[in-house]
């Protein structure tokens, strides 16, 4: 029989972080060096080297826990995970366990307008393991040890998810917080965020937990929404089949969009972890906490609830605007010189956005400064310009970077708002269109908006339209 199922969601999280060099050795971080290029006896496993902790790591890791509500432990260990695979050198991964650097945070996301508190259940450090390629046309396979050694920090989300999208908002609201905080540059196309899901369902209104899964190879939102509700039907399907889930990790293949098995699911004691006797407990006192503290930038939910005191915005534009400070400080410097908060952001999140999504281009990059927007906005308020040549200005803008006055006054677009000068106009109008202006006595009023249409035409769309609705109205009554 149908039964009705509920989801349980829990994300964890590998975000690399954007440090110059690994977590325990001076060999560079950069992304796309030659293979093999970035190592050294320390992160290539050789025996006898000796890990040293990089202090910019737990930097980034306690800016991570603070903003995210966690308790910071003051005592923290590094664990030896192990496991053989190719592209582990050391034949473990070095990353924390029992003890890890912060526990029991949260976050909140916006989900249809309602927040919704996501539990987090710890945030540890890490390196990061190579990288294989495998060879297409032989039983061959090549190993890259640049990345192995990277800082990773995992965060790990209590099961509180119910929804693929509850999923996707609380990935899109973890990315922010680390770009905001400088620790990471979030980019999921070179595996600097990484996902790995696991999923299980159970009837609604049960407290017991079902079986689970988890999906690897998850590098973009859209993947991890996809590949969720194709899990929740698959395990459906088993269930009311009369069938059991099997306990088991599985890859994603965005290309025939399903879920593959790829293994039996570890457990931890799988691992066999064990404290790494090369590395001292890691003690972090009250000072240090508070000068991180200190430092923290104002986050996303802080300035997004100030966007919307401040400036009044709705929630779907304080939302949108605070996605990336780059983009939130865009909108407060055209805020600055233009002070009408509403269609300035309706112009960036419109015109701007489209041009820049077109062009493939971040907000940093954008061709039209915030001084420039500003510019413009006061000219369609000043009513030197109608909204509509506003746009042909806009597109001007982009393609020569040029202030909208300079193209206002070259190519001579300033609204007329002589009076006489837009009467004369509209006079002439009506005597060619007598035929018209008969059946408009007669009763047939919608042709008001063609006589409007006829009047822009006649001024290259360049008379105040306030101004010609008056006094064709005025003529009309006659």
């Amino acid at each position: 029989k149908k039964m009705n199922y509920e989801p349980v969601i829990g994300l964890e999280v590998h975000a690399q972080l954007k440090t110059k060099t690994k977590i325990f050795c001076s060999c560079s971080t950069a992304f796309g060096a030659p293979p093999n290029t970035h190592t050294c006896p320390v992160c290539l496993g050789m025996p006898g080297v000796l890990p040293v902790l990089n202090i910019k790591v737990v930097e980034y890791a306690l800016c991570m826990g603070l903003a995210t509500n966690c308790t910071i432990n003051r005592e923290s260990r590094f664990a030896r995970k192990n496991y053989f695979y190719p592209d582990l050198p050391k034949g473990y991964q070095i990353s924390q366990y029992e003890l890890p650097i912060a526990e029991n945070g949260f976050i909140e996301i916006d989900i249809n307008g309602h927040q919704k508190r996501i539990g987090i259940t710890r945030i540890h450090m890490e390196e990061d393991a190579g990288k294989l390629s495998h060879d297409p046309d032989r039983p061959l396979s090549k190993v890259d040890f640049n990345r192995t050694g990277v800082p990773l920090i995992e965060i790990v989300s209590e099961p509180d998810i119910r929804t693929p999208e509850e999923a996707g908002a609380y990935l899109r609201h973890l990315r922010s917080i680390v770009r905001y905080l400088g620790i990471s540059d979030g980019n999921m196309e070179e595996g600097s965020f990484r996902c790995d899901a696991n999923i299980s369902i159970r009837p609604k209104g049960s407290q017991t937990l079902g079986t689970r899964t988890e999906i690897k190879n998850l590098n973009s939102f859209k993947h991890v929404e996809n590949a969720l509700y194709f899990e929740i039907d698959r395990q459906k399907e088993i269930l009311e089949d009369g069938d059991h889930v099997v306990q088991e990790t599985r890859l994603w293949d965005p290309v025939q969009n399903k879920s593959i098995s790829m293994r039996g699911k570890e457990e931890a004691h799988d691992y066999r972890y064990f404290p790494d006797p090369d590395l001292l407990p890691l003690v972090i006192d009250d000072d240090w906490i508070e000068s991180i503290r200190k430092k923290l930038p104002e986050l996303p939910n802080e300035k997004k609830k100030r966007f919307m005191d401040e400036y009044g915005l709705p929630s779907y534009d304080a939302e949108f605007l605070t996605s990336s400070h780059e983009l939130a400080d865009y909108f407060e410097e055209c805020v600055t010189q233009f002070a009408d908060p509403k269609p300035v952001s309706n112009w960036i999140m419109g015109s701007l956005l489209g041009l820049l999504n077109a062009q493939g281009k971040p907000i940093t990059e954008s061709p039209i400064s915030p001084g420039n927007l500003a510019q413009l906005l006061q000219l369609i308020d000043e009513s030197i310009i109608s909204g509509k040549i506003a746009k042909t200005v806009f597109d001007d803008m982009a393609q020569t970077g040029k202030a909208p006055k300079e193209i206002v006054e070259q190519k001579g677009l300033v609204q007329v708002t002589d009076e006489s000068a837009i009467k004369a106009v509209i006079v002439k109008v009506l005597e060619a269109c007598s035929k018209e202006v008969e059946d408009y006595k007669n009763g047939k009023t919608k042709l008001f908006g063609f006589f409007v249409g006829q009047v822009m035409k006649e001024t290259k769309g360049k008379a105040n339209p306030k101004i010609v609705n008056e006094i064709l109205k005025d003529l009309l009554k006659r």
